[in-house]
Formats: structure tokens, C-alpha cells, sequence
């Protein structure tokens, strides 16, 4: 009964959030940004907004000066109107985990920040699952996974948790000799969490136990060896889940088992084609995202700078590449969706850009409108709902 009741309030949860955002004329956008080199541009997290009707862009405008705020995420608690947001950044020295309050002029005001932990370094990614009550952050540097309680006001109340995964596959030399944590998610019913390790060649799954706001190992994904599993997305009917390579620069389709909390290898596919990857002196993918059709899969691939494009078969549970985009700008180290998949939006972290793609509805083809905005070092990009204070 437990279960099926907290099934039910997640979905509730999610399809409040997904109507609002759906039908909103204009979503907010905010970038997650680093520091690089010496330039003295302004870092922080930058907003813009997005007008659903024809992709335009505001000049974004910086919202909060932070170092380095590399990735974003937004609580769903719908009481709390996606104001208040979480970013993996640096304070006073510390490594941290920041909550930040929206104000009615965008600007960002800092609520709280907790320390991710003693020698767990920098977190690369940061979520939080669909009650709006815990936070997950993955460091890379350290193969580690930290857990954060959340207060209902959305402020941090404290680090829970924090695993340390081992081994390594050695398959890529120098990448794969040690844990390397690079992002967590949740499946549909918002009972398992799932975090990619590059470094193993593996996807970690956890139970999630709500009541003490903590992780259970409960078992693991094989990837491809040598693929260096970056991130992941569940497909909306969830049988499926779509896991990104980095170093293959390749995209693996699962079969999902809700009950049992497990995956198994099904397809895997190149992102761009091997003569491209030839000629380049590197490259590797960096995103993967889920139409919410579910009939289009998009991976972003930096070096070739490009967003490849994925059809999607359900009943059969494979991927056919139909268009490799490039992004007009560099390194995409981030693409995003809007939550109505109109719109696709590609972060070019070394060009400092952002460049809205029309998605074309029933071939899920992308058409670049122009419009790219200036954004510094941006490497990530969160949609909220814009029309919400």
C-alpha cells in the first residue's frame, strides 16, 4: 500500500510540474558556467528566457556571481513554483552544495550551502529526485556519491550519506584505472537511483529509502568495455533507458525492469560515424536526452560539436541515427530540451554560446533558427517554468 501510494504522488508530481511547464509561452532558462583559465569574464549562473513560439532568446544576464556553478537542478516540490535551485560550486574554500531562491527579477539569492564532504572534491552533476526531498551529487574526480537531505522550503538540511565506489575496468588507460561518479538519476517510480561510473564501465543502482534519506546498494549495470558511461535517461514508458558513452562515443539502449530494479544491455549505436571521429584529434559525448514523445533520443558529441539525432522504435527497443547537427559553436558540453520538446538548446562552452534547434515533431529533426546568445563558459543548461513566482 506504502508503495503504491508514493507511485501515485510521484506521478502526481510530475505531470503538475509537466502541464505547467507544457503550456507556459516562455520557460526560464539558467546556465551553469566555469572558470576558465585567466579571462575575466563574470561567472556565475546566468538566466534567460526562452519564447516557446519562435526559440528567441533574452540576452542572458548573470543572476548570481558563483565559482564556477558548473550543474544545475530545480526542486519539483510544486510548492515550492521551481524557484529554488541547486548548484555544485565552491565557498569560503569548501567544495559545496548551494540552494538558491529565484526572485521575481530572476536574480538568485543564496539560501544555503553544505559541504559535499572531506576529500570528496568537486561534484560534476547534481539532482534531486521527484518528491523534492533528496539530493544527489556525483564526483568525478573522487568516484563518489553524496546524499542530501532537503528541508520543505527547498535549503539543504544536511549531507546524509556519502559513498565511495572502487575498482576501475582499466580498459582506456588513464580513464579507467579508478571510480570516476559522473552522474545520478531515478527511475519513473522513484524507487531506484542510478549513477553512471566512467571509470568502471558500469551503472550503480541504489534503493532509495526515503524515510532515512539515504542510498542502498542494490546492484549494477554492465556497459560496453572501455565506453565510459556518462549519463542517462529513462525512456517515458519506462522499459527503456538510454546510456551515453563518453569515451566510445556511442549510445547503449537497456531494457528496464521496474519491479526488479534492473538493467540489461540491449543495442548499442555509434553517435557520429567513424570516418568523422577519424578525422578529428578528439572527441566524446557528452549528454543524452529523451524526447518526451519518446520517439527521438539526442546525444551531444563535443570535438565533433555536433547534436546527433535518434529515432526511436519502442516496440522493438532500438536506435537508428537519422541527422548529426553541428551546434554552431564549440565543445557542447550540454543540450537541453524544453519540457514541451519543441526546442532544443546547445551550450557551446568554449564558443561561450547558446543556439535554440526547432524540433520537427514527427521526424524529430532539428533546424537551427540563429538567434545564439552569448553565455561565458556555460556547461549547463535547466529549464523552469517561466510564467511561476
Amino acid at each position: 500500500m506504502l508503495r503504491t501510494t508514493l507511485t501515485l504522488a510521484v506521478m502526481i508530481l510530475f505531470h503538475m510540474t509537466a502541464t505547467s511547464l507544457t503550456n507556459a509561452q516562455s520557460v526560464d532558462v539558467w546556465f551553469g558556467t566555469k572558470k576558465a583559465g585567466n579571462d575575466a569574464m563574470d561567472i556565475g549562473i546566468y538566466h534567460s528566457s526562452l519564447q516557446i513560439k519562435n526559440g528567441s532568446l533574452t540576452e542572458p544576464k548573470l543572476a548570481v556571481s558563483l565559482d564556477s556553478p558548473g550543474f544545475l537542478a530545480a526542486n519539483p516540490n510544486p510548492a515550492l513554483k521551481q524557484n529554488v535551485l541547486y548548484a555544485t560550486t565552491k565557498i569560503n574554500g569548501q567544495h559545496v552544495i548551494a540552494s538558491l531562491k529565484a526572485a521575481a527579477d530572476k536574480s538568485l539569492n543564496l539560501i544555503n550551502a553544505e559541504p559535499i564532504g572531506e576529500k570528496a572534491g568537486a561534484a560534476c552533476h547534481i539532482t534531486v529526485d521527484a518528491t523534492g526531498k533528496i539530493a544527489v551529487s556525483s564526483q568525478y574526480g573522487s568516484g563518489s556519491v553524496a546524499v542530501f537531505s532537503l528541508a520543505d522550503d527547498g535549503s539543504i538540511a544536511s549531507r546524509t550519506q556519502l559513498i565511495k565506489h572502487s575498482g576501475g575496468s582499466r580498459v582506456v588507460g588513464n580513464r579507467q584505472n579508478s571510480p570516476h561518479a559522473h552522474y545520478c538519476g531515478f527511475d519513473g517510480d522513484n524507487k531506484f537511483a542510478f549513477v553512471c561510473d566512467l571509470g568502471l564501465d558500469r551503472v550503480m543502482i541504489y534503493r532509495i529509502d526515503h524515510e532515512k534519506r539515504e542510498l542502498v546498494a542494490h546492484g549494477e549495470a554492465i556497459c560496453e568495455p572501455g565506453g565510459g558511461p556518462r549519463h542517462m535517461k529513462f525512456h517515458p514508458g519506462g522499459k527503456y533507458a538510454f546510456v551515453l558513452n563518453e569515451l566510445a562515443m556511442s549510445l547503449s539502449v537497456f531494457d528496464y525492469d521496474a519491479a526488479a530494479g534492473s538493467m540489461k544491455l540491449k543495442q548499442t549505436v555509434k553517435t557520429i560515424p567513424d570516418r568523422a571521429r577519424n578525422q578529428e584529434v578528439f572527441n566524446s559525448a557528452s549528454e543524452v536526452l529523451v524526447h518526451p514523445s519518446g520517439k527521438f533520443v539526442y546525444s551531444g558529441n563535443r570535438g565533433n560539436d555536433t547534436v546527433s539525432v535518434f529515432q526511436f522504435d519502442e516496440a522493438v527497443g532500438e536506435l537508428q541515427r537519422t541527422q548529426v547537427e553541428p551546434v554552431r559553436g564549440s565543445w557542447p558540453r550540454n543540450i537541453n530540451l524544453t519540457p514541451d520538446g519543441k526546442w532544443l538548446l546547445a551550450a557551446g562552452c568554449d564558443s561561450n554560446s547558446a543556439a535554440p534547434f526547432k524540433i520537427d515533431p514527427e521526424t524529430g529533426r532539428l533546424t537551427f533558427v540563429r538567434g545564439s546568445k552569448f553565455v561565458p563558459h556555460p556547461i549547463c543548461v535547466l529549464f523552469t517554468d517561466g510564467e511561476q513566482q
